[in-house]
């Protein structure tokens, strides 16, 4: 070959030579370089006067070996081929960096070229940069040393996919916790998916596709697994994931975790949350999410809905006779055979004590049809529950009352629509209850104005607008002998409010006990004023107490303590109760009594003979007085019946040695009747109308006599 022409094929031949991605580096016998390429010169951080003519060990001076150690020159790859005459092949070097740095890695081959006769010429050496990948290696050993640290000695179950060559390591608990045992199925990368659960591959598959294509390195995620004996085991799976340089993933390890009893627990704090305990319906939380949902389908629809509010009648008494365990089994009976009667799509709930509410959706279209099914759905319930209940041995029938309001859309929140049908409710109580009544807007606004009434009731007391008005009873010669306190309230208009139109709401609201306290500090300052005085010094003053101040265990030590601070006479003192007072426990009510009476108090007993038949509580109280009521005084002198009643009551009250004051006498026959049957003290307006307490004080203190 003509040298022209050797010289341009060498000159071709190095100008390939320095495109390449390898360094490429050519030693004569003796290890001297003789070339080097341009990629050479960038791995090795040598320029070329460095590196032509020098000797292996000059340039690449202390190469490190892939376990970090400084590698001997005999094992530099040129020296190797020239001692032995054999290829290297893979060999890993570390290069130390100039100035000091990080080591760069190169996987290195060498190889002879010899002569004609056999010697070596030449020893060839191609290295390539491996860093990136001694370093993913690096962190592979890093991050399998630390999943052992995590998973020694934890009961979770540990797996382990090598992505690079398909290995699959499960744990014995992995397959402990699916009911198998280790080989019972085969080890392979779908083994996982052999035993997920149908309804969670999809899910889990894609979220797995995701996750490898992504970045992220670690993740958690439940799914479900089939055991071995079919049950699905609930699983929380959390690991991570290795990736090279380029953020490809090399390894996925991870621990699974059996959440069973978690989910047990959360099971149990979700009922706790959501369900009644006595019956197993849904309670009020759950019921309002509910409900948020059929009036979202209404307004999709188009179609009507109803709630309904159900109240059992006279629950209270059944739970006050026989007991809060029968009460509780009847309400459990009451919930099954709602259950029961209902469709599956209906929704049903115990908001507590004996209130029940439904939930009723697609009624139709139309506002007549919509009242036509709820109707229908209304006399079905009541035939259910009107079926006798088989409680403890005993027969017992209970009725209820129902109160329906309609709905269609979202046109009214869950708050509205559950008093609407509550106000509905209390309807067909006062019309006679085991009825069921529709909600009309009627109904809101006298809600609104009793919500009005009871926030003037919370202002009149705070302002002090209840006066105390009395009324005088006499004996049968015309002596004044005592009075009853009345209690009126002057709004701050001026207008005077009877009792009649606020009383029932103060029991209602619990407004009785401020109300009462209020009554009672006055009753007993005005009997103290009265002390010095020679007309009303040893009156009798008569003042009402409800039901829920006596049901009060601190009233007895309350009443003591106005005594004391108005110095009024105890004995003048008249507790005046009303027979509906002995529905309560009766064994708590007489030692209250009894307590009062220790401090010089009497009890008088109102309206007697319009409440409970029974006699028996006139020895087990320590009563004083009996109040013959209005409705028997009335018609004394001109009904045949109410006469024989009247004599039969004073009778009564002589033998067991009681006062007796006859309320409501307006006719002089009337009076004449009572005094010639033996009757102590008369009240009415024959008599003595209500007037304000100083208006009375005045009027009597003037004359000491009256208008008898």
């Amino acid at each position: 070959m003509p040298p022209n022409e050797s010289a341009n094929l060498q000159r071709q031949f190095d100008v390939l030579l320095d495109h390449l991605p390898a360094g490429v580096v050519v030693h004569g016998p003796d290890g001297r370089i003789l070339s080097a390429n341009r990629r050479a010169k960038v791995l090795l951080g040598h320029s070329v006067e460095e590196l032509i003519g020098a000797e292996s060990s000059q340039v690449v001076w202390s190469l490190v070996r892939a376990d970090n150690t400084v590698m001997p020159e005999p094992e530099y790859p040129v020296n190797q081929v020239l001692s032995t005459g054999d290829p290297v092949s893979d060999l890993v070097v570390g290069v130390p960096a100039t100035p000091p740095g990080p080591v760069r890695w190169l996987i290195c081959n060498a190889y002879p070229e010899r002569g004609r006769d056999g010697r070596i010429e030449r020893v060839v050496v191609c290295f390539t940069d491996c860093t990136k990948l001694k370093l993913a290696e690096h962190r592979a050993q890093q991050s399998e040393e630390r999943l052992r640290l995590v998973l020694r000695g934890s009961t979770d179950a540990s797996w382990d996919y090598d992505l690079r060559n398909g290995e699959v390591h499960y744990s014995e608990r992995w397959w402990e916790m699916l009911g198998y045992r280790v080989g019972d199925l085969p080890i392979d990368a779908h083994t996982w998916q052999k035993v997920l659960h149908p309804d969670d591959f999809r899910r889990v598959t894609g979220f797995l596709h995701d996750l490898l294509g992504g970045t992220t390195d670690s993740y958690s995620v439940e799914f479900r697994m089939v055991h071995r004996d079919g049950h699905a085991v609930p699983i929380l799976s959390r690991g991570f994931i290795l990736r090279d340089e380029d953020g490809l993933p090399l390894r996925i390890s991870g621990t699974n975790t059996d959440l069973t009893e978690r989910k047990q627990v959360e099971q149990r704090i979700h009922e706790l949350a959501y369900f009644d305990h006595l019956t197993g319906l849904p309670n009020r939380r759950f019921l309002a999410e509910e409900l948020d949902k059929v009036l979202a389908r209404s307004e999709r629809s188009g179609q009507f809905g109803a709630v309904l509010f159900l109240d059992l009648d006279n629950f209270k008494l059944l739970n006050d006779t026989m007991g809060h365990d029968i009460g509780d089994l009847l309400l459990r009976q009451v919930a099954l055979r709602l259950k029961l009667a209902l469709r599956h799509s209906d929704q049903l709930a115990r908001l507590g004590g004996d209130e029940f509410v439904v939930v009723f959706e697609d009624l139709g279209t139309t506002l007549e049809d919509a009242i036509a099914e709820a109707n229908h759905v209304v006399d079905k319930i009541l035939e259910v529950l009107d079926q006798p209940y088989h409680l403890d041995g005993r027969l017992f029938v209970s009725t209820t009352s129902i109160g329906v309001t309609l709905f269609e859309g979202m046109g009214a929140d869950v708050d509205t629509l559950l008093k609407q049908a509550d106000l509905a409710m209390y309807r067909a109580k006062a019309d006679g209850r085991h009825i069921a009544r529709f909600f009309d807007p009627g109904m809101q606004a006298a809600a609104n104005r009793q919500s009005a009434l009871e926030t003037g009731l919370r202002d009149g007391l705070a302002r002090h607008e209840f006066v105390l008005y009395c009324q005088p009873q006499f004996d049968t010669h015309g002596r004044l002998v005592g009075a009853e306190v009345l209690v009126r309230w002057r709004r701050d208009s001026g207008v005077l409010v009877a009792p009649g139109d606020f009383i029932g709401l103060a029991e209602s609201s619990g407004l009785i006990l401020p109300l009462g306290r209020q009554v009672l500090e006055e009753s007993c300052r005005a009997l103290a004023r009265w002390a010095g005085d020679r007309a009303l010094g040893k009156l009798k003053l008569a003042v009402n107490v409800s039901v829920q101040q006596l049901r009060d265990p601190e009233f007895p030590d309350e009443v003591a303590r106005i005594l004391a601070r108005s110095g009024a006479p105890a004995g003048q003192l008249f507790l005046e109760l009303t027979e509906s007072i002995f529905a309560d426990d009766k064994q708590d009510l007489a030692e209250r009594m009894h307590l009062l009476c220790g401090q010089g108090l009497r009890f008088s007993l109102d309206d007697f003979g319009t409440g409970y038949s029974s006699l028996a509580y006139l020895k087990q109280f320590p009563l004083t007085a009996l109040k013959i009521d209005r409705s028997f005084v009335h018609d004394v002198h001109v009904d045949p019946s109410a006469g024989p009643i009247v004599k039969a009551i004073i009778a009564l009250a002589q033998q067991l040695k009681l006062e007796i004051v006859a309320e409501g006498v307006e006719h002089e026959a009337q009076r004449t009747f009572l005094a010639r049957n033996g009757c102590s003290a008369l009240q009415g307006y024959l008599l003595g109308a209500p007037m304000p307490i100083a208006e009375f004080e005045s009027l009597y203190s003037a004359t000491g006599i009256g208008h008898a």
